[in-house]
């Protein structure tokens, strides 16, 4: 099998990187995660750096099952004590330069999960008067009012995200409120077994795919393109308005699934450009970001 997929996949990358000069390549952005290393810098300089169109705060990794909400932005701040209202500001310093700020709900570590419609609403509300357009006593993030959710969905079942998106993008039609954009990062095997239901919603705006930690769907330099492209050739016929190839920004950022930034240029770009559906790049995260300098490398090709 290995050795049948060898010529495929290098003739694939031809073909493709050909039919895409021919048709004019598109242009994309890229997103980053920020929020999980006290030493990455501040949000409003991540933002500054103009490397990126979407940056998301990670994470919301407690909610749901009748728990209290919980914030973790690991060294950055305390939400326990009211100690990151202050991020507020840079929230908004982001949104000046026109970039999305979305609050990423869930992550690989996290204590979360949904037990019935009535409990999507619930946490629905919680996000809607916590983080977006409505109003409480107990803002975490201040009065800032950031541009969306992003689902990191990789625990917690399987069960009622769907109805979670829904109610939050119903929260977009109210008079006065600006749209409420929800994205996700499932994994590349296809369908994802968390987020599968909830991403043929139609509701879901943006979704980075997460092309690492992943053998045998993402790109090893021995092994070539082949199976990220087919991933992605499933990844990008999904009902989503955007579709981005989630990677690591540096080899220790993720345990495998590292794309050299020559590699990225040369043998992936090619290929996932040729989608309608491409919006860019997405990595993990803006410390190993600011330690490879890989977005630098890369946003001029993207």
């Amino acid at each position: 099998m290995a050795r049948s997929n060898s010529f495929p996949a290098k003739l694939l990358v031809t073909v493709v990187a050909l039919s895409g000069l021919a048709a004019g390549a598109l242009a994309g952005d890229i997103a980053i995660y920020w929020g999980q290393n006290g030493n990455e810098g501040t949000l409003a300089q991540t933002c500054a750096t103009g490397n990126y169109k979407f940056v998301n705060v990670a994470f919301l990794p407690t909610f749901g099952k009748g728990q209290k909400p919980v914030l973790n932005l690991a060294g950055h701040c305390n939400p326990a004590t009211n100690g990151c209202t202050a991020v507020g500001a840079d929230i908004k310093s982001c949104q000046r330069l026109g970039i999305k700020v979305l609050l990423s709900i869930g992550s690989g570590v996290g204590s979360y999960g949904l037990s019935s419609p009535a409990d999507a609403r619930t946490v629905a509300a919680y996000l809607w008067n916590n983080y977006l357009g409505g109003k409480s006593p107990s803002r975490p993030l201040g009065d800032a009012v950031l541009d969306g959710i992003d689902f990191d969905i990789e625990s917690g079942g399987s069960m009622y995200w769907d109805v979670l998106a829904r109610f939050l993008k119903d929260y977009s039609w109210r008079p006065g409120s600006k749209p409420v954009y929800l994205a996700a990062a499932p994994q590349c095997p296809f369908p994802d077994a968390s987020l599968g239901t909830a991403l043929r919603t139609r509701l879901f705006d943006y979704v980075w795919v997460q092309f690492y930690n992943n053998p045998p769907c993402q790109y090893s330099s021995s092994a070539g393109v082949g199976s990220l492209a087919r991933a992605w050739a499933q990844w990008t016929s999904i009902p989503a308005r955007r579709v981005f190839l989630g990677l690591p920004a540096a080899p220790q950022a993720a345990g495998s699934g590292f794309v050299p930034t020559s590699d990225l240029v040369s043998q992936v770009l090619p290929v996932v450009r040729n989608s309608t559906k491409y919006g860019g790049i997405m990595l993990w995260s803006r410390f190993y970001d600011g330690l490879t300098g890989y977005s630098d490398a890369v946003k001029s090709k993207v």
